[in-house]
């Protein structure tokens, strides 16, 4: 159990802004969730408009690339080194009554992220031919002369996005998630409407740069949509404030392994990002359509619940009393909540990823063999979809310890399997079983998803020796894994029957029949989770109706 004290995160029974932080994580996991849902919704309709205008295409290949390069800002300094390091410490100190402490310390973060981050632009920018041969060495010609343009428009803008991290930090620690995870829906109203706006009067190149800019000002407008309210929270920010202070030296001793972290995660998407370029025209571009399925169900399931249960994890790792039992209390209450939703999510994109590919992006430039390329890479990336989202809890419980070592040091090993297994799905395997090159993205999707239940192991075992074992019962998985793999069966008898039908009805009827069966065959092995979301269902209909 960790001591309390002014450097660690602790949640007497009622916080600074009213809100009891032993109520249950139920209600915020779902504003997390609505947040994400329609930030990530707004997000599918962004790229089934890319789609439509760029496809698998060389312009595509290099917005993607050029996206890439300088959005690592925005995930090393992001959310999830923020989340590790200033919301412990931010937190602490508004439920100790500490208000004017914590807004020192929060415009004390601010002023070293943006003098940072300010550098790291004005680098990139000037360093962006270097950068896109380094991370992109398969890039050439047109395609590598745009790359480098679009990655000094995006610079600017990637730098912004780091500030609305900072944001998310301030509203998650006054439980105000909401607004913090569908801020993004303004970024992506943006880029659409740019390509809405520009799509039919200008090619492709031309356009992707017009997109680039369109991203700059996005980001302006994400930040922009949550600082108001982050101001009327933090009501005496302060950019002069002292950066020597107990606690601003805890979130930096905090926060720097956890950026290692995050730039060991980066790498391994680097790594990624290198060996898709030498594989032929449009594999990055297919590689980026397929992480926007993917993401969905790991912001959705995994992110919602971990966000959610970090401030209190914190609260239950420092209060007195038997805090390691509540840890564990919490995992094993959550970790079903992700499997639940995770489980049919990966079996969905391993059986029907064509569908869903084709429902969110079959338009325009972007054809039926582009869909089934796509498909290709989610079945990769269904491997370690639920390795993924679970590992995601496990390492928010490090947090709450205080410990972002830990994480950091299986985070390697997972980039160490990823870049020897990844070279040799991408570029080799596709050649000794007789397919073509381009195939290797999907093995390079799959090598990552076997790193990720390494990584998801290690967590785990670790975790283990330190507050006790919690974790899912291999009966509720084996049930899960069941229902999920009947309902892909009967959904499969439904494709002849809407051949020919347009690509969102077909998915929509299949999708729809999919769901019902997984449901109801949870619920008759008597799922918990599935019992307990109807019931919150049902709960709410009869309030509406009362």
């Amino acid at each position: 159990m960790a001591p309390s004290s002014d450097l660690e995160a602790v949640n007497p029974p009622q916080g600074g802004d009213g809100v009891s932080p032993h109520r249950g994580s139920g209600a915020f996991a779902a504003m997390v969730a609505a947040g994400i849902l329609l930030s990530r919704v707004s997000g599918l309709i962004r790229e089934r408009v890319f789609a439509h205008f760029f496809g698998a295409s060389l312009a595509a290949d290099a917005f993607k690339a050029a996206f890439r390069i300088p959005n690592f800002l925005q995930n090393l300094f992001g959310e999830g080194a923020l989340s590790a390091s200033f919301i412990p410490v931010y937190a602490g100190l508004r439920a100790e009554g500490r208000e004017d402490e914590a807004d020192r310390v929060a415009g004390a973060v601010l002023a070293m992220l943006g003098l940072l981050v300010s550098l790291l632009v004005l680098i990139g920018v000037i360093a962006a031919p270097e950068l896109t041969t380094l991370l992109a060495p398969g890039f050439s010609g047109a395609r590598r002369e745009l790359t480098v343009t679009l990655v000094r428009i995006l610079f600017p803008g990637a730098g912004t996005l780091v500030l609305s991290a900072w944001c998310l930090g301030i509203l998650n620690s006054h439980h105000r998630f909401f607004l913090s995870y569908a801020a993004p829906v303004a970024w992506n109203l943006v880029l659409i409407a740019t390509m809405l706006v520009a799509g039919g009067r200008v090619g492709q190149f031309p356009l992707a740069e017009a997109l680039a800019w369109g991203s700059v000002a996005g980001s302006a407008l994400q930040f922009g949509v949550q600082l108001p309210v982050v101001l009327a929270l933090v009501r005496h920010l302060n950019l002069a404030a002292p950066w020597r202070s107990a606690p601003v030296g805890a979130v930096v001793t905090r926060f720097i392994p956890a950026f290692a972290s995050r730039g060991v995660v980066q790498l391994s998407a680097f790594i990624d990002e290198i060996l898709a370029s030498l594989l032929p025209i449009g594999a990055v571009a297919a590689m980026g359509y397929a992480q926007t399925l993917y993401l969905l169900p790991v912001s959705l399931f995994g992110m919602s619940v971990s966000a959610a249960e970090l401030p209190l994890m914190a609260g239950d790792a420092s209060a007195a009393g038997d805090g390691h039992s509540a840890l564990r209390a919490r995992l094993e209450a959550g970790l079903p909540r992700i499997a639940f939703f995770v489980v049919p999510s990966a079996v969905a994109f391993l059986a029907l990823g064509d569908v869903v590919a084709s429902a969110v992006y079959l338009t325009g430039a972007f054809g039926p063999g582009e869909a089934r390329y796509v498909w290709g890479i989610l079945a990769g990336s269904a491997v370690g979809l639920l390795a993924t989202t679970q590992a995601r809890l496990y390492a928010s419980t490090f947090w709450a310890l205080g410990d972002t070592r830990t994480p950091l040091r299986y985070a390697v090993v997972r980039v160490a399997m990823t870049a020897g297994g990844g070279a040799f799905a991408a570029l080799v395997l596709p050649g000794l079983i007789g397919l073509s090159a381009r195939w290797g993205a999907a093995g390079l999707s799959a090598s990552a998803g076997v790193a990720g239940w390494v990584e998801f192991a290690l967590l785990r075992r670790s975790l283990g020796r330190r507050i006790g074992r919690a974790g899912l019962a291999p009966g509720v998985l084996v049930r899960l894994w069941l229902a999920a793999g009947v309902a892909a069966g009967g959904a499969w008898l439904l494709r002849p029957a809407v051949a020919g039908w347009h690509a969102i009805a077909a998915a929509a009827l299949i999708g729809a029949a999919y769901c019902a069966v997984y449901l109801g065959l949870t619920w008759l092995a008597g799922v918990s989770e599935c019992r307990a979301w109807f019931g919150g269902i049902f709960s709410r209909l009869g309030r509406m109706i009362r």
